[in-house]
């Protein structure tokens, strides 16, 4: 294989060869041979001259395989090496590439059966367009036009060749050409495209021969129409035949679908002059829809039994009548055919939504969202400025008119919006590593997204006609009591829909709706037969419940009621229905705390005095995790507590069973340590420090009367436990981190770290210093030497976490004594523990770069302090740069972002003190260099933003920012002997990046280079540098010959005059190269004479 690398050999000997090595990679057995093939024909397609042979590849194999290799070659040539080639080189290959499509779309019999291969010569055709035209191909739009008309095959194809252009250009060109080649690019589409449209024109007239004769041309050409419709001239759309003609071709089943796109796109435009062609297009496109759906139709039926109309046309009809409505519905609000129109159009829509298929019901539920809401603010606006009240009046008048309009279709809507409410946030239960019970609550998943889209457009729904909307909702909750609508996912969605419309019914509605769903619910739970029945209703009317606060808030007996019952649930095992009892008791307190802290009328006492008292029977049935998700409830109903006194006491009962339990197992350890080992026990302690923690968060400073009743005895705990720890790697090496037991003791020291730092995320700042007396400033040593003293993989990443909440916590006011001590306990050992790749210890990692980013925000000046050596610091200081740099060279996306984060801020401060001077003379270059590499590398593509924002901040700073120099005098002796004397710092780095990215790029010319030189150090503001960065990625990846003036000379290129634009286009010569090509594709002669002309051996 490797004899193929050799270019000396001929022709007849390489294409074997390279036919052999490629069915290697693609059928042998041996997987060292396909590795060896690929490794091969990877050198092969990157060595610079591989593509002199394309042409005879492409002539002689008959395999696809081999054909679609030399192709790769083929486009990485023209992609990036285009500019590098003599231009008689270029014509050859454009003459080659040319004839090639001209020779195998000329005829049916190929443009069938090698559709795969034609079509990846039409991208290579393609690339060639973007490098060559207009420049030295002008002549390409009435080339490509002109030798469609030889032959219908020819004609097909090439509007194909138009449509991948026109993709290439509006759609996909961001980050393959620069802004200024676009620009030209879409400049010249623009202007020649009345040729283009002649041709789609002329297919479009000859629809009633071509439907017999060659219907792929019609759907080709109304594909490609489709791809211009989005810049074209509007006046080719509005004031040409062009939407009779897609009205035309809607009407045929074999074109509807490619004409409604056609019409979507269409749809989307916004022109005022036009509003009367909009208005004939719907009004006509509704006509011709009635006559392929009767309005009376099923869709949904129709779709999901017969299969008679298919889901891309239901899908394409939602579009449009989302896009039409979205954009014109108020084109069509009247009394007369047009309001007729829009009202069938909706009703239409209606009956889309109830198709089961989620993709289809967003596109419709994004147009309901859109209408319900702009009626409501319309209804009810958020006044701002000085709005006239005539102005608001008016507003609500026509709110009110549309209102009465719409409101069938409103009517109907809330019906499907019911019958297919989306499930609101979901609690999963996971196991721990341990294989400990958890809680994780779902986040930001396409169900909770559709559940607010979907609750949102129902409550306004509910608004608007509150009695409408009830009504429904109590028919389809009676149907599920007769049992004729009943099943698990009915009754389900109904109860997500009745808690969805919560406040948006006025309170004695409300009062009189609720009460008559929780009748009916429970009604139905006591009809219900079987355990997993009655456990679903049962769920239901907790979530329902859990729904209205104002009702629970104004109806107490009603709450106690609620929560007494959800008490009694707790105890139900059952699987689910403890945990819903959970959930919908935290959901009642987050709206309700207060009517638990005060004595109601009737009671003796608060009622979170009852719950504390009785809380021992409440639970005990509970799993740990149930339990820890009841204590941040109950915590919050005890922070709200009015009397301070009272509150610390209820702290101390809130925690006297998690207490008991915690002092009885210390007591038995003060015994007997051993104790500490046995796995239940630790499993009880992870279980009370959990339960610690959920509660410290919702307690805030008020948690500190329990944490000074558990501190030390929580830093025994960790100690001893660290000991055990140590004790066992000691016995069994680094392999005693992956036992049981062990697994289990660092559970326990994770878990209390966790807890602290719970306790310093929420507790006030005004108690910084007892904090620091009573519970930093001990827990330093033991948690501090732990960390230091372990083996890496037996260190809790919690600890970097907690520390950096610290810092946070602390501010300005942590002494930069303990700062040294942190640093000096984490960063190095942790540095050596992730140095050596991307991989290990990742939290450890994200961790230990929260920790340098808490202490530059809040601690900036102790990182030239880090120690008391003035020379030790400054070493201490630049493994702290390297670090950042190195997190901001990390291929884990939240490290790289973090790493970036801390250093633009780090540049901040820096450009704000007294260390400026010192550290751009030494750092300067450094983070220059490691900025461009991650900017130039596409892994890395996420942290553009902040790349752009550090070399905005860098380049200012030398932009007469700062006086004092910050270069060498090796680099000044440098700079002179190329001619260039640094006078300012300006000089400077304009001198190092031209060396820089002169022998970083060697592609790149240097009349390039210090153009892009240029553009950098003279950007004002963000948006200039990030549109220059773009375009300068974009040439990194080209090579050039050195002739680039088009895409600098930008005087020249918008200097150009209309009169010049049209001499230029008058000079096109009428007989082109693409024409003469096409009347001699019979020749087989001529096509085979049309290779690169290249000798291979040359």
């Amino acid at each position: 294989m490797e004899r193929l690398l050799n270019f000396n050999i001929s022709d007849d000997e390489f294409l074997p060869l390279l036919e052999q090595t490629v069915s290697l990679l693609y059928s042998s057995v041996d997987s060292s041979q396909r590795n060896a093939a690929q490794s091969t024909l990877t050198q092969l397609k990157e060595h610079p001259d591989s593509w002199i042979r394309v042409d005879k590849i492409l002539d002689r194999s008959n395999d696809p395989n081999v054909k679609f290799f030399a192709l790769q070659i083929l486009e990485n040539l023209i992609k990036y090496r285009w500019k590098t080639l003599p231009r008689g080189t270029c014509e050859a290959i454009r003459n080659y590439i040319v004839n090639k499509v001209i020779e195998l779309s000329s005829s049916d019999e190929y443009l069938s059966r090698e559709k795969v291969y034609i079509g990846k010569l039409d991208l290579i055709l393609v690339q060639v367009v973007k490098q060559e035209w207009p420049a030295n191909w002008r002549s390409f739009v009435s080339d490509i036009v002109g030798a469609s008309k030889s032959s219908m095959s020819l004609c097909e194809n090439n509007l194909y060749i138009l449509q991948l252009l026109s993709e290439e250009v509006f759609d996909f060109s961001r980050g393959e050409m620069t802004q200024n080649k676009v620009l030209e690019l879409k400049n010249q589409f623009n202007a020649e495209f009345l040729s283009v449209y002649q041709l789609c024109q002329l297919v479009f007239d000859q629809a009633a021969e071509l439907q017999r004769s060659r219907p792929s041309l019609i759907s080709t050409a109304l594909k490609t129409f489709e791809r211009f419709l989005s810049w074209i001239p509007l006046g080719y759309v509005f004031e040409t035949q062009v939407i009779e003609s897609l009205l035309s071709f809607f009407g045929q089943s074999r074109f509807r679908n490619e004409a409604l796109r056609c019409l979507v796109e269409v749809a989307t435009i916004q022109v005022e002059a036009y509003h009367d062609k909009l208005r004939f297009l719907f009004v006509t496109f509704m006509e011709e829809l009635c006559r392929i759906i009767p309005p009376e139709t099923d869709i949904a039926s129709l779709v999901d039994k017969s299969g008679e109309i298919s889901m891309e046309f239901i899908s394409n009809l939602a579009l449009f009548f989302s896009e039409f409505f979205k954009s014109h519905v108020r084109l069509l609000e009247d009394n007369g055919s047009n309001g007729l129109a829009l009202l069938l159009g909706m009703e239409y829509l209606v009956k889309i939504s109830m198709v089961p298929d989620t993709e289809v019901f967003k596109i419709c539920l994004e147009w309901w969202r859109k209408l319900a809401s702009e009626i409501y603010n319309a209804q009810y606006p958020i006044e701002k400025g000085t709005s006239s009240i005539v102005l608001l009046f008016n507003n609500r008048q026509v709110a009110n008119e549309r209102l009465q309009f719409y409101a069938p279709i409103f009517s109907s809507i809330r019906r499907v919006m019911i019958s297919r409410m989306a499930k609101p946030e979901e609690v999963l239960i996971v196991e721990d590593e341990n294989g400990e019970i958890v809680r994780e609550t779902t986040k930001d998943t396409d169900t909770i997204a559709l559940y607010i889209a979907m609750k949102e457009t129902i409550w306004c729904l509910c608004l608007f006609d509150p009695v409408d909307t009830m009504n429904i909702m109590l028919e389809k909750l009676s149907l599920q009591l007769s049992g004729t609508e009943w099943s698990w996912h009915n009754i389900n969605t109904l109860c997500w829909a009745i808690g969805s419309i919560s406040d948006a019914l006025s309170e004695q509605e409300e009062r009189k709706f609720l009460v008559t769903v929780i009748k009916d619910l429970l009604h139905l739970c006591e009809m219900k037969r079987g355990k997993d029945n009655k456990a679903v209703v049962a769920s239901n009317i907790m979530y329902v419940v859990g729904q209205y606060p104002r009702f629970l808030q104004a109806h107490w007996k009603f709450l106690k009621t609620v929560v007494n019952k959800l008490f009694e649930f707790m105890h139900e095992t059952h699987p689910g229905v403890q945990d819903m009892a959970c959930d919908t008791f935290r959901k009642i307190v987050q709206d309700c705390h207060y009517q638990f802290v005060v004595t109601q009328y009737g009671e003796t006492k608060p009622f979170i005095m009852e719950i504390i008292e009785n809380l021992q029977d409440i639970i005990s049935d509970l799993e740990p995790h149930q339990v820890q998700a009841l204590y941040p409830a109950l915590s919050r109903i005890v922070a709200a507590f009015p009397n301070a006194e009272m509150k610390n006491q209820l702290v101390l009962e809130l925690f006297h069973l998690p207490n008991t339990s915690w002092e009885s197992i210390l007591y038995q350890a003060s015994r007997e340590q051993q104790i500490l080992q046995q796995r239940d026990v630790m499993k009880r302690l992870v279980s009370i420090l959990r339960t610690n923690s959920g509660a410290a968060t919702h307690l805030g400073s008020l948690y500190m009367i329990q944490l000074r009743r558990i501190f030390s005895e929580l830093m025994s705990c960790y100690s001893v436990y660290s000991e055990m720890i140590i004790q066992a790697i000691g016995n069994l090496g680094v392999f005693a981190t992956k036992t049981a037991d062990v697994r289990l003791m660092r559970s326990v020291k994770k878990e209390l770290l966790k807890l602290l730092e719970s306790f310093f995320d929420v507790v006030d700042k005004s108690e910084r210093k007892t904090v620091e007396t009573e519970f930093i400033q001990p827990l330093l040593e033991p948690i501090l030497s732990d960390y230091f003293r372990n083996i890496p993989e037996a260190r809790e990443p919690e600890t970097l976490s907690l520390f950096a909440v610290i810092t946070t916590y602390m501010g300005e006011m942590i002494p930069v004594t303990m700062v040294r001590y942190i640093f000096k306990s984490l960063f190095n050992v942790t540095l050596e523990m992730i140095k050596n790749n991307f991989e290990d210890f990742p939290d450890s990692r994200y961790n230990l770069f929260r920790l340098l980013r808490a202490i530059n925000q809040y601690s900036f000046a102790s990182l030239f302090q880090l120690d008391e050596d003035p020379s030790l610091a400054e070493s201490e200081f630049r493994l702290v740069i390297n670090a950042i740099l190195w997190a901001v060279k990390h291929t884990e996306r939240n490290i790289a972002e973090t790493g970036l984060q801390t250093l633009l801020e780090l540049l901040k401060n820096v450009d704000s003190s007294s260390y400026e001077g010192y550290f751009y003379r030494t750092y300067f270059q450094l983070i220059l260099n490691d900025i461009l590499v991650v900017l130039t590398d596409t892994l890395h593509r996420p942290g553009f933003k902040y790349h752009v924002q550090i070399l905005l901040r860098l380049f200012t700073v030398v932009n007469g920012y700062l006086k004092e120099p910050i270069w060498t005098e090796e680099e000044a002796t440098q700079a002179s002997r190329s001619g260039v004397v640094l006078q300012n710092n300006y000089d400077y780095v304009n001198w190092y990046l031209r060396v820089l990215l002169m022998s970083a790029f060697p592609n790149m010319s240097r009349s390039q280079i210090e153009n892009v030189i240029q553009g950098m150090l003279q950007a004002q503001d963000e948006k200039i540098l990030k549109n220059h960065l773009r375009d300068f990625l974009i040439q990194t990846k080209e090579f050039s010959s050195g002739d680039n003036s088009e895409l600098y000379d930008e005087a020249n290129h918008h200097s150009t005059s209309a009169s010049e634009q049209e001499r230029l286009q008058s000079s096109i010569v009428p007989t082109s190269s693409l024409q003469q090509a096409s009347n001699n594709s019979s020749s087989s002669n001529m096509v085979q004479a049309a290779g690169f002309g290249i000798n291979s051996n040359e």
